[in-house]
């Protein structure tokens, strides 16, 4: 089997998990030749792929809400994001269905790109933004809120609860939202908060991944070919008058069946042991 195949197989029998992951590498591979600038090193990814923070820009291309979040400005940055996609995947599966890691993954990705649009506009600065940062981060602190005190094993350090990671990444965040790379912390912060509201409106009986899976399956159904049912002809036999007819089974009388269970206890077990009652009934029965 080739590796193409062999990539092929993987993705058609693997889950949503490396579903994401193949989408998120593949096209970073496939944006190389596309949109990377070789004389300056760095990727240009136009506005309908990558989130602006013009306000008018993301109204008029609402997609790229969604498609910010499956590219990268790098191979180190594709690499790291994959690293703990991988990790919180893992764990958010755990509990929770594949739908609503789907529904979870877009709507923080949505939710963090609506924020960065809403704070470099009150900031006054323009910039765009690529990453599955946010969406990875939502999931991440998704699972942490439903099960903070569970243990994680790490290698070097050993056994810490997953509470201190998440924690640790999100201290990190804040302390670096001034020093570079603004928008990205932002968004990062922005879906680590919705994972937490997520999980709270979950536990009130609210999924709000439903949304995203009834969407998918509308398009799903309206796209997909119908399957015409032939036309058959159905002959119908014109219904014959009902003959009422006499019950051939006969039913024995109450008296006689009642008999019938005295005389099997004696057989079984004599005489003695009848009741004071079948005794009785059984004296008046034989006059």
């Amino acid at each position: 089997m080739s590796i193409l195949e062999d990539l092929k197989w993987q993705y058609r029998i693997g889950g949503i998990t490396n579903k994401m992951i193949y989408w998120n590498v593949g096209l970073f591979i496939l944006s190389i030749p596309l949109f990377y600038q070789f004389k300056t090193g760095v990727f240009d990814y136009p506005t309908w792929l990558a989130v602006s923070s013009e306000p008018m820009t993301a109204l008029y291309q609402p997609w790229s809400l969604v498609t910010y979040a499956f590219f990268h400005q790098g191979f180190m940055h594709l690499f790291f994001n994959m690293m703990v996609l991988h990790f919180s995947s893992r764990l958010f599966l755990t509990y929770f269905t594949q739908k609503q890691y789907l529904g979870l993954y877009l709507l923080s990705a949505v939710f963090a790109g609506l924020i960065y649009v809403l704070s470099f506009y009150l900031l006054g600065f323009s910039s765009t933004m690529v990453g599955a940062s946010a969406a990875i981060m939502g999931l991440l602190v998704a699972t942490t809120t439903y099960q903070p005190l569970m243990e994680i094993r790490l290698l070097l350090i050993g056994n810490v609860k997953l509470w201190h990671i998440t924690g640790v990444l999100l201290l990190l965040d804040l302390l670096q939202i001034q020093l570079g790379n603004t928008g990205g912390h932002i968004a990062h912060l922005s879906g680590a908060f919705f994972g937490y509201i997520y999980i709270k409106l979950l536990q009130n009986g609210t999924d709000l991944s439903r949304f995203v899976s009834n969407t998918i399956d509308f398009f799903a159904n309206l796209f997909s070919p119908k399957k015409s049912t032939p036309f058959k002809k159905v002959h119908v036999n014109p219904k014959k008058p009902m003959v009422k007819r006499e019950s051939k089974i006969v039913t024995k009388d109450k008296t006689q069946q009642q008999i019938d269970e005295i005389l099997d206890k004696i057989s079984q077990s004599g005489y003695d042991s009848l009741t004071t009652e079948e005794k009785e009934f059984l004296f008046k029965a034989g006059k």
